[in-house]
């Protein structure tokens, strides 16, 4: 069985207004012989969008995914999912914003059916969606609450030279030490090391636990949370058998040398995890969301307003998202 025989992806819309219709038709160029994805988009506006680009991609339309396998050598199979208007390249329409809600939920309901092996979803704007009902932090709380699991979510982002699974996520710092619980980061760790496990196949998951404060707290000198928190959280994860060291200090656990001792590291707030993975490899992390029950991956990146429409959009995290979805799902 060959990778175009399986199950195809979904791949969302994101916001029509960004580089997600871009990437979308330069990830199928690149990948007419990797693993098929069926696009949840407007067929119009990807054709008028391939035109003005200049890029040769036939547009077929589909009625189910099963049909996007046999399709996606000669085209780029799509699911249409009409917009109310006629995109603006950098300028979010929010008329458009039911369409890119139901492009999310559309490939949910797929993956939770079965019909789609996976997940994988273009950039979207979510103060552009707040105005039709939208009314989450993020893709990754959205997609817990369609598929029954909210407050079971967790952000993993991932790269050739790095994993990084913050334990807070899109809330303010000031906010993020208020919500940092033991609780909590022994939860995160329980769902990224069974994560681990059973889709990255690592038998015996190394997990490094960051401190909060500078230099870990230095015993309490610069903060005690690494000793009221963090400490305990590891001291239980280590005797339910999972492999946590820490509290490791964050200016120094993401050096080469101190990568090589571990496969993930769970960090305290957004920042502390996404500034090393973007600063080591911008273009080829990938977000993976771990705890759902289905497979979910999307770009490290933005909606990138600035660039829409201009041909230049780099398109190697989207395709680095549709390749590890691809080896999750198989």
């Amino acid at each position: 069985m060959t990778p175009l025989d399986l199950t195809p992806l979904a791949l969302t819309m994101g916001d029509p207004a960004g580089i997600g219709g871009e990437l979308t038709l330069r990830a199928w160029m690149a990948g007419r012989t990797g693993r098929a994805f069926v696009a949840l988009d407007d067929p119009v506006r990807l054709r008028a969008l391939a035109d003005a680009l200049g890029l040769a991609v036939p547009i077929g339309v589909v009625a189910a995914p099963r049909e996007a396998a046999s399709l996606f050598r000669d085209a780029l199979p799509v699911l249409p999912v009409p917009l109310a208007v006629p995109p603006r390249t950098g300028q979010p329409d929010p008329a458009n914003a039911p369409a890119i809600i139901r492009s999310i939920q559309w490939a949910a309901e797929l993956a939770m059916e079965g019909a789609v092996g996976a997940v994988v979803t273009n950039p979207i704007n979510k103060a552009a969606l707040y105005g039709a009902g939208f009314a989450y932090p993020g893709h990754t709380e959205f997609l817990a609450a369609l598929t029954g699991v909210l407050g079971q979510e967790i952000m993993m982002l991932a790269s050739p030279l790095l994993r990084v699974v913050p334990v807070t996520v899109h809330v303010s710092l000031r906010e993020a030490i208020g919500l940092l619980t033991t609780d909590g980061i022994v939860a995160a760790a329980r769902t990224t090391h069974a994560a681990l496990r059973r889709d990255f196949g690592i038998p015996r998951p190394r997990l490094a636990i960051a401190g909060l404060n500078p230099h870990a707290g230095e015993q309490g000198a610069l903060g005690t949370e690494e000793i009221t928190l963090v400490k305990p959280a590891i001291d239980r994860l280590r005797a339910e058998g999972i492999d946590a060291t820490g509290p490791w200090p964050p200016d120094t656990m993401f050096t080469p040398a101190a990568r090589a001792k571990y496969d993930v590291a769970l960090c305290m707030y957004h920042d502390q995890a996404l500034i090393p993975l973007k600063t080591l490899g911008m273009d080829e992390g990938v977000n993976v969301t771990l705890g759902l029950p289905i497979i979910r991956t999307s770009p490290d990146h933005g909606t990138a307003y600035d660039i829409a429409g201009m041909g230049v959009a780099e398109p190697a995290s989207l395709i680095a998202a549709l390749d590890l979805a691809g080896r999750l799902a198989r």
